[in-house]
C-alpha cells in the first residue's frame, strides 16, 4: 500500500525533526520550514523517543519506506542512538538517514552506525575555516571530523550539503568536488530557497546553479535522474558523483515531491514552504489515540498535499 495524493504523486518519505536545538546559526538554514515557536538553542518541548518511533511505525505501515531524521541539529539529543534503535527496528523499512552538520558527528558516528542508521547527509558550505565559521559559527575541524568519522564508521552513501550564495562559496564547488573525490563522498549543490530566510538576504546571496550544471554536463559520463527525489539532476563523474538540487519553489521540484514532514512539536506539514495547513498529531497521541486514529491523520494529511506551484 503505498498512499497517493489528489496529483498522483507517491508518498514515500517522512522527515522528522527530532529537536529545534542547534548547536551553530546558520543564516541560510531553512529549519525544515518550521516556524519556531522558541529559540532553537532553548528548551522547546521535544518528543519523546517512544512518540518518535510510534509516528515512524504508522508511517511505515501506510507505505513510507524512507525516514530521514532533522532538526535543528538531531545530535543534540542524547537519546538519538535510542531513537535510531527504535525506527530501525521497524518491518518494512528501507532506508533511515540523518542530516547533520556534522560537529558532533566525530564522537558519534560509530555508534549511531551500529544502533541502525544507514546514511548520512552532512551540511558543508566551504573548506575555508574563516568563511565556515563566518556562515556558521562554528569550526571546521569539528565538521571534516564529522565528515571522516561518518565514512569510517561505514555509512553509505556519505553526502555532502553545500548550499550555494553568492560571493561567498560559489567559486569553490571545484574544490568541493576535490574533497569529496578524495573522501569517497557524493556532493550537492544547493540552491538558496526563501524558506525561513528574509527577502533582503535571498536577494543578496541567492545565486543560479545554471553555470555548475553546464561544467558538470561537460564532465560527466553519465546523468540520471531522481523521479521521487523531486525530479534532480545526478552527474556521475569518472572518479566523483554530484547531485544538483534546486529552489523548492522550483515547479519540477514540486510536480515531483514525495514527501511529508513532521515537526519538531508534532505536527504533520504536508508542504516545505507553508505552515497553514498543518495536523496536530502529538495531541491526540498524548491523548491516548489508537493507531488507526493516527493512521486517519496521516490519510487526511496526504489528502492536503499539492504542489507549491501547481499552476506553474
Amino acid at each position: 500500500m503505498v498512499l497517493t495524493d489528489k496529483c498522483g504523486r507517491p508518498l514515500l518519505n517522512l522527515r522528522i525533526a527530532v529537536t529545534q536545538r542547534c548547536n551553530l546559526r546558520c543564516d541560510y538554514c531553512h529549519k525544515e520550514g518550521e516556524e519556531l515557536g522558541q529559540c532553537s538553542r532553548g528548551k522547546a518541548e521535544e518528543m519523546t523517543v517512544d512518540e518518535i518511533t510510534r509516528i515512524a511505525r504508522i508511517a511505515i505501515s501506510l507505505g513510507i519506506d524512507r525516514i530521514k531524521l532533522t532538526g535543528g541539529e538531531p545530535l543534540m539529543r542524547k537519546d538519538l542512538c535510542e531513537i535510531v534503535t527504535g525506527i530501525a527496528a521497524i518491518p518494512n523499512l528501507r532506508e533511515l538517514s540523518l542530516t547533520t552538520n556534522g560537529n558532533l558527528l566525530g564522537f558519534q558516528a560509530r555508534e549511531l552506525r551500529q544502533c541502525g542508521l544507514k546514511r548520512v547527509n552532512i551540511s558543508l558550505p566551504t573548506l575555508d575555516a574563516e568563511v565556515y565559521h563566518k556562515l556558521t559559527g562554528g569550526r571546521i575541524e569539528d565538521a571534516l571530523d564529522g565528515v571522516k568519522a561518518a565514512v569510517a564508521a561505514g555509512f553509505y552513501p556519505v553526502k555532502l550539503n553545500m548550499v550555494v550564495l553568492k560571493g561567498v562559496n560559489g567559486d569553490a564547488v571545484p574544490e568541493m568536488m576535490d574533497f569529496a573525490r578524495e573522501t569517497g563522498t557524493i556532493l550537492q549543490l544547493i540552491e538558496l530557497d526563501p524558506v525561513n530566510v528574509d527577502d533582503a538576504y535571498f536577494s543578496v546571496y541567492h545565486e543560479l546553479l545554471d553555470a555548475n550544471e553546464e561544467m558538470l554536463r561537460q564532465k560527466a559520463v553519465s546523468l540520471e535522474n531522481r523521479p521521487f527525489m523531486h525530479n534532480r539532476h545526478v552527474y556521475h563523474l569518472p572518479d566523483v558523483t554530484v547531485e544538483v538540487v534546486h529552489p523548492t519553489e522550483n515547479s519540477e521540484f514540486c510536480q515531483h515531491c514525495t514527501r511529508l514532514r513532521v515537526t519538531s512539536d508534532g505536527k504533520l506539514k504536508p508542504c516545505l514552504m507553508r505552515n497553514d495547513n498543518l495536523v496536530d498529531l502529538l495531541t491526540p497521541m498524548r491523548q491516548g489515540a489508537s493507531d488507526e486514529e493516527l493512521r486517519a491523520l496521516f490519510i487526511r494529511v496526504n489528502e492536503r498535499r499539492e504542489p507549491y506551484n501547481k499552476n506553474q
